[in-house]
Parts: C-alpha cells; sequence; structure tokens
C-alpha cells in the first residue's frame, strides 16, 4: 500500500512539472513519516549517495565538455570535417553528425553537444538551404550521441547503480553510438535527394592538411581519453581528469580561446549543473533505497518471471515503459530511479547488465527528443533560432530510425557486449 502511494504521489507531481528532486524526496519523506519510521537516516543517505570516487567523473566530464566547447576545440573539430567532407551532397548535415560523434567522445553531455555543435553548424546549413526546423531537428537528434559514444554522464549513474564495470559500459557504448550516427546520416541522404540541398565547394588537398594540422589537438583529445582507458593506464574517473587538464591546457596555450572571463563563465556553468544533478541523484537514490527496502523491484521481478513471456518480449515492454519514462523525466534521473527497480528483473531474467544498460540509456536519451520535455529539443530551438513546434515534425522521422536503432541493439546484444568484452576487466 505504502510503495503505491509512493509511486502515485511521485507521477503526479512529475506530471504537475514539479522539480525533479521535489517529485521524489517529498513523497518519500510523507510515506516514510506516514509508516512512522523515524527520518534520521535521510541526511546519511543523501550524503552517502554523493560518496563516491566513480560519481567524481561527472564534474569533471561535465568541465571538459565547457572547456572544450568554449576552447576552440568545438570549432576547429568543425572547420576540419567540414573541409574533409563538406563538398558532398548535403555534406555540412554529415560533417554536424561527425563532429557531435567526436565531441561525444568528450563530453558525455547530450544537451553539451547539442549546444557547442548546433550554434555553430546550424547556420552554416540553413546556408545552403536546409531547412532551419530539419536543421536543428538534426543537431537535436545527433546531440544523443553525446550520452552513448564514451564518456557518458548516464554510464557513470547505470555503472554505479547497477555494480556494473564503467570501463566496460564505455567500450559496449561504442558501436550503439556509431549505429544511431548511421542512421541518422541515412535520413540525410535521403533528404538532401528530395530536397536537392547542394554541396560547398570542394577544398584543396592543402586546405585539407591545414585544417587536420590545426584541429590535431582536438582529435588528440579523445584519443587520449579513451586510449588511457581502454590501455589500463587510467580509470574512467580519472581519465575526467586528464580530460579537463588537457581541455584546459590546449584551450590556453594552443588555441587561445581562453580568458579569465571564459573561465569563469565555464566553471559557473559546470558549477550550476553539477549541483542540480547532485540533488536529483541524491534524492532520487534516497526514493530507490526506499523502494528496495519496500522489496517494490523484487515484486516486479517475480511478476515478469510468473508471466512466462521469455526475454525478448520481456525487453521490449521494458524497452516502451522506458520510452514512456524519458517522455516524461529526465534521462538522469529516470536513470537512477528506474535502475534499482529494473536491474533485478534483468538479473532474474538472465540478461546480460552491460547489455541491458546500454539499452536502458538508448532508450531513455531518446526521451531527450520526445515531447513535452524534449530538453534537446528545447536546446536546439534555442541555439537554432526556431521554435519548439517547428521542430516536431521533422523530429519524427528522427524517432523513427533511433526505435529501430533501439529494436536492433534489443535483439543483437552483440553489437554492444561483443565489442565490450575485448577489454577484459577494465574497471
Amino acid at each position: 500500500m505504502a510503495a503505491s502511494l509512493l509511486l502515485v504521489i511521485t507521477l503526479v507531481l512529475f506530471f504537475a512539472s514539479v522539480p525533479i528532486y521535489v517529485a521524489t524526496a517529498l513523497p518519500t519523506v510523507m510515506v516514510t513519516m506516514l509508516e512512522g519510521d523515524k527520518l534520521i537516516a535521510m541526511p546519511q543517505t543523501l550524503l552517502a549517495s554523493l560518496n563516491s570516487f566513480p560519481l567524481m567523473a561527472i564534474p569533471f566530464f561535465i568541465l571538459a565538455g565547457s572547456l572544450m566547447e568554449h576552447g576552440g576545440i568545438s570549432q576547429k573539430l568543425v572547420d576540419f570535417t567540414n573541409n574533409l567532407v563538406g563538398h558532398y551532397r548535403g555534406g555540412l548535415a554529415y560533417v554536424s553528425i561527425i563532429c557531435c560523434v567526436f565531441f561525444a567522445a568528450i563530453s558525455g553531455s547530450a544537451i553539451a553537444t547539442t549546444a557547442a555543435i548546433g550554434a555553430i553548424m546550424i547556420p552554416a546549413m540553413v546556408k545552403i538551404g536546409f531547412d532551419r526546423a530539419f536543421s536543428a531537428a538534426l543537431l537535436a537528434a545527433a546531440g544523443l550521441i553525446g550520452v552513448i559514444i564514451p564518456p557518458s554522464v548516464p554510464m557513470v549513474l547505470y555503472g554505479v547503480g547497477a555494480s556494473v564495470s564503467i570501463g566496460k559500459l564505455f567500450m559496449a557504448g561504442i558501436i550503439p553510438g556509431l549505429l544511431v550516427a548511421f542512421s541518422l546520416m541515412v535520413v540525410v541522404y535521403f533528404y538532401t535527394r528530395k530536397h536537392n540541398i547542394g554541396a560547398s565547394e570542394k577544398k584543396s588537398l592543402k586546405e585539407v592538411w591545414k585544417s587536420f594540422l590545426d584541429a590535431i589537438w582536438a582529435i588528440l583529445m579523445p584519443v587520449i581519453i579513451l586510449g588511457g582507458i581502454y590501455g589500463g593506464i587510467f580509470t574512467p574517473t580519472e581519465a575526467s581528469v586528464v580530460a579537463v587538464v588537457y581541455g584546459f591546457l590546449v584551450g590556453i596555450f594552443v588555441y587561445k580561446q581562453i580568458t579569465w572571463s571564459v573561465m569563469k563563465q565555464i566553471l559557473r556553468s559546470t558549477v550550476l549543473t553539477t549541483s542540480a544533478l547532485g540533488l536529483i541523484i541524491a534524492t532520487a537514490t534516497y526514493f530507490g533505497n526506499w523502494l528496495t527496502l519496500e522489496q517494490v523491484p523484487q515484486a516486479i521481478a517475480k511478476m515478469f518471471q510468473e508471466a512466462d513471456m521469455g526475454p525478448i518480449l520481456t525487453l521490449m515492454l521494458i524497452n516502451l515503459f522506458l520510452l514512456l519514462v524519458g517522455t516524461f523525466m529526465d534521462s538522469s534521473a529516470a536513470l537512477i530511479i528506474a535502475t534499482p527497480i529494473l536491474v533485478p528483473v534483468a538479473t532474474a531474467m538472465g540478461f546480460d547488465l552491460v547489455h541491458f544498460g546500454i539499452v536502458m540509456i538508448v532508450n531513455l536519451a531518446v526521451g531527450l527528443l520526445t515531447p513535452p520535455l524534449g530538453v534537446s529539443l528545447v536546446v536546439a530551438a534555442k541555439v537554432g533560432n526556431t521554435s519548439f513546434e517547428a521542430l516536431l515534425r521533422p523530429t519524427w522521422t528522427f524517432l523513427l530510425v533511433l526505435i529501430i536503432d533501439i529494436v536492433l541493439l534489443t535483439l543483437l546484444p552483440q553489437l554492444s557486449i561483443g565489442f565490450a568484452n575485448l577489454i577484459g576487466t577494465t574497471p
């Protein structure tokens, strides 16, 4: 009864657009008091949820992404990629997707990826004939690669919550991230032919080489970070610190874009983002712990087992549930809450927890594109100087191909775990 009351109140608060930390903490406190339990353990639980070495990677990856965005690194990547493939029909759209892949390999954030690359590429795409709404919707969709390609903030959250190797999750995200990028390129291919979008002028080999040399420091950044993790040189948390130091030095001494005033802006945005996320993590963990004590995850797992639907149908139902949750809830908060509930189900059904984590993360990432929340759409509309409503129509095409990607990742676990197993026991 208490668990049902907790879930109902929480859902009502979510639909009422109450802040996520309030929607998770307030019902838990109310139900705890109704049951006559004391709240003395609440501060300890909140603090303990943040006292985690792997979670330290989150603020550092957020800071690294901000340093990359303001330090000239993203601009250099765009310039090089544009010189390389921009002369193909609709080449700027391919450039946008490729740049999102590179940016994703550093930032770990969908929002940061959409904002950083979108601010540069949307005006350029519109200039050569792309529809503004389509351009913004493409960047919103491509930004999702930011949480699939490693490093990824949601992967850190899932790894901590499910006690799964973050290194394996990082490796497992590479192929799914590239699959999403390829599927978006397929949409661009047909769009450019239907609307007869032209190409930019082909650059000489000398110009391509010069832009490559200018971008070499930016290109080396993900190579150093991911190579260090998979080579066993440092852990994902240590890699986040390396990314910050590297981005700081390149932004100041190589590209010379980071001034004191820019650095204050970077630090301010990092602190605000980290504080908000930390509050969500703490309250959502308290919420999840209460559900665990009430045996809710075990009850759900038992329900799935007794239904005897088989692993594939179970995964498909979980996909539908996660897509629905992602529509109304921030992906990080949804992941923190859903992980302790769904991981026991996955374990009971015999699913590989690395594969299951990738499926969860991709599902919740797609939620960033779905109204009414649609955070990536909001960001893309802002940087693309268009309205949220204008993006809805072109977004449906991207949602369709992304759902196809989810089905492929669900049915073909080797796309993720096959690659992840190559790294053995990476921390």
